[in-house]
C-alpha cells in the first residue's frame, strides 16, 4: 500500500478510497463540477492533503469527506474507510419508504384492481 507522499490528485484519490468505480469516472465527475475541494470547484489534478474537505454531487445526495490519508493506489475497502472521515449529512427520508405501507397487499390478494389502484393513487396524492 503506497500512499504517494502526502499529497494526492483528487480524482486519484476519489478512485482509491472507492467513491467512483474507475479513475476516468472520477474525472469525468470533475469535470463536470460535481467535486469540490475546500468549498471550490475541483479540477482532476487538483491536490488533496490531509485536513482538505471533499465534496461529491451526485445521485442526489451529497457526499462529504475530510481527507485523513491521501493515497493514490486503489486498497481493500477496510482500509480505504481509514483515509476519509465521512461528514455527509444524513439522508432526508425517502418517498418510497413513506408510502412503502400503502403497497403492501395481503398474500394471495392477486392483483390490484382499477378500483384499488385509484385508491391508492388518491391517498398517494397523485
Amino acid at each position: 500500500m503506497e500512499s504517494g507522499g502526502e499529497t494526492a490528485r483528487v480524482d486519484a484519490w476519489l478512485w482509491s478510497v472507492r467513491r467512483f468505480p474507475t479513475r476516468s469516472v472520477a474525472t469525468s465527475a470533475c469535470r463536470a463540477g460535481h467535486v469540490r475541494v475546500n468549498g471550490k470547484p475541483a479540477k482532476a489534478a487538483t491536490i488533496v492533503v490531509p485536513g482538505d474537505t471533499v465534496e461529491v454531487r451526485g445521485s442526489g445526495h451529497p457526499w462529504v469527506a475530510e481527507v485523513v490519508r491521501p493515497i493514490t493506489k486503489r486498497v481493500g475497502a477496510p482500509i480505504a474507510a481509514t483515509c476519509f472521515v465521512d461528514r455527509s449529512p444524513p439522508r432526508p427520508p425517502s418517498e418510497d419508504r413513506l408510502g412503502a405501507g400503502l403497497e403492501v397487499r395481503d398474500r394471495g390478494a392477486g392483483r390490484p384492481t382499477k378500483r384499488d389502484r385509484r385508491l391508492t393513487d388518491r391517498l398517494k396524492g397523485r
